[in-house]
């Protein structure tokens, strides 16, 4: 054999080799089951975009501060955060649509209280859900509950008025849904004061404005973020807060302690979860990559110059206040008619 076919050949067995090991690369399970190629792309995780289901309307309180956030957190984790809306049944069209999604860390989304815990209390719907349904990212936002009418409505021109004519007549209030935070406040109203408040639920805070600033709704019930952009913009008027102390973003509406009222006090708190099944380090990826955008100063800047006030928890203390929300809606059931 000459030299020239013998380095012919020599080259033609070495590419032989480098194809088996290549071939035996790509089919060679790992120790769970996966293959090499998978493994790999579990260990760059996260590589492709990531879906965020909010349970609410476009133009709504959680979707306006969530748009404000992903960036940030875009940032942290070097892929996009695409928001998906799924309004309806008071936040669990979205929610069940979110549990349901396949648990491989690409699908997370908005999980807003009291709405979710009275949505799998509620005994009339029967759901077989708890908060151990959830893998707990963070929560975003604590924005608390708001009163206001239109701004040309000459019939309320403070808390009192409103009240008084609703004791003796029947106003329509809008809600976010069914035993949400706003439905719950017209009730505990309704149950201490002898207002008659009748609720109008609706699929988040844009549909609620376009209702009171239409004149077809009387009340409008939702939290401080919207009202005082509404205000700001010319929209709304508002009368009270239902908040424990004044909010540094309408400090001169009274809370309803200080116009001689009892002292209710609403919240809705908006917060990031996966569905349980996930990961657990997937879970602390993007556990850390929230925990520093919502902590980024720009960040807070821009949601608190709308009204919305970060309240950044994660962790322990994230499960231990949402348990601690879950006591109190049971603490009020009887008001809810359970």
């Amino acid at each position: 054999m000459n030299k020239k076919k013998f380095l012919l050949l020599m080259v033609l067995a070495l590419s032989l080799v480098m194809m088996a090991g290549c071939s035996a690369n790509e089919t060679e399970p790992s120790t769970n089951g996966e293959t090499a190629s998978e493994t790999s792309n579990d260990e760059s995780y996260p590589n492709k975009p990531i879906s965020v289901i909010i349970a609410y309307s476009a133009g709504g309180n959680t979707d306006i501060a969530a748009r404000i956030l992903l960036p940030y957190v875009e940032e942290e984790l070097g892929v996009p955060l695409n928001v998906i809306n799924k309004p309806g049944g008071g936040g669990w069209t979205g929610w069940t649509e979110f549990l349901n999604a396949p648990k491989d860390g690409y699908t997370i989304g908005y999980i807003n209280t009291p709405n979710l815990v009275t949505g799998y209390l509620n005994p009339e719907f029967n759901r077989d859900n708890s908060l151990d349904d959830f893998d707990l990212i963070a929560n975003h936002v604590l924005d608390y509950g708001a009163i206001a009418v239109r701004a040309d409505d000459e019939r309320f021109k403070t808390i009192d008025d409103l009240i008084e004519y609703a004791k003796e007549n029947q106003v329509t209030g809008t809600t976010t849904g069914y035993a949400g935070d706003d439905h719950i406040a017209q009730l505990r109203l309704n149950d201490s004061v002898g207002t008659d408040f009748v609720a109008v639920h609706q699929a988040g805070t844009s549909e609620m404005l376009a209702a009171v600033i239409g004149g077809h709704v009387d009340v409008f019930f939702d939290n401080v973020g919207s009202v005082t952009i509404a205000q700001e913009n010319g929209e709304l008027r508002a009368l009270a807060v239902l908040a424990p102390e004044r909010s540094k973003f309408l400090p001169d509406v009274p809370t309803l302690e200080e116009a001689g009222y009892p002292a209710i006090v609403t919240s809705s708190a908006r917060g990031l979860a996966f569905a349980k099944g996930v990961d657990e380090e997937k879970v602390k990826i993007v556990t850390d990559a929230f925990v520093k955008a919502l902590n980024n100063p720009e960040h807070i800047k821009r949601i608190e110059d709308l009204g919305y006030l970060v309240d950044s928890m994660s962790g322990e203390e994230y499960l231990n206040f949402l348990k601690s929300d879950e006591a109190g809606i049971i603490e009020i059931k009887d008001v809810l008619g359970w």
